[in-house]
């Protein structure tokens, strides 16, 4: 009798595949400003958080009240950061999508207003204001994609924090592996290829090879979908 691969194992909600939230400092998300209120924040300190690649910056608002923001180059303890509708273009504030200039570095972008950020939060990667129209603005994201957002959406000025994060190579496997525990990530990771034939589909044979079509339906049972999942084309892109 085999195993369950690991695509039917992370279902159970087993502790391998769960991230230790607890270890988390808290879910980051933008200072809540609106078009006819300024927020101004102290940052206090700057702090690993397990949950993300990237630094958090601990603010302090006017009422004495404490939360994290994400960090971006070039605030340290002790700046003053301002989120509203009429801030300063500059590195650590945060402003609507329809304020901000062509060609300015964004991190922490909404995807619909009021949602808190979704893109270009990890370690080093921005986002570029490309265009702004009356009813929508466009961004380059990190990948290169243009996408088109609501000008109300909040994003803050400035490359996130902890970038070159990928030039240091871990150089042992118990680095790697604790990085992977405070993610939920299994690690490590046994190529299917390398199992026997009743523990993943690829496995067995008198050598490694995968031995059938890599390419699988969307609707194949979670035993079977291994390899290229619904893919729309296969081989090398000529």
């Amino acid at each position: 009798m085999g195993k369950r691969i690991i695509a039917q194992n992370r279902g159970k909600g087993t502790p391998t595949y769960t991230a230790p939230s607890h270890k988390y400092r808290a879910e980051i998300k933008h200072l809540k400003f609106s078009v006819d209120r300024t927020i101004e924040a102290k940052v206090i300190d700057i702090q690993h958080d397990p949950a993300r690649n990237g630094p958090v910056a601990l603010v302090q608002l006017p009422d004495g009240s404490k939360t994290y923001m994400i960090a971006v180059e070039g605030i340290g303890t002790g700046d003053i950061v301002y989120a509203g509708d009429n801030v300063e273009i500059k590195p650590g504030n945060s402003t609507f999508l329809k304020n901000i200039p062509e060609g300015t570095p964004i991190c922490n972008v909404e995807n619909i207003p009021g949602d808190g950020g979704r893109f270009a939060r990890a370690s080093g990667t921005f986002a570029i204001v490309v265009a702004r129209e009356e009813d929508k603005v466009l961004v380059q994201m990190p990948s290169g994609k243009l996408k088109w957002f609501h000008p109300m959406c909040r994003a803050t000025i400035g490359v996130v924090a902890g970038g070159g994060r990928v030039d240091k190579p871990f150089v042992k496997a118990g680095k790697k592996y604790h990085k992977m525990k405070s993610k939920a990530a299994k690690y490590p990771r046994v190529r299917g290829v390398a199992m026997n034939a009743v523990d993943h589909p690829f496995g067995g044979g008198k050598h490694q090879h995968v031995g059938r079509p890599k390419t699988v339906s969307r609707n194949a049972p979670p035993g079977r979908k291994v390899g290229s999942i619904a893919a729309k084309r296969t081989g090398v892109r000529k």
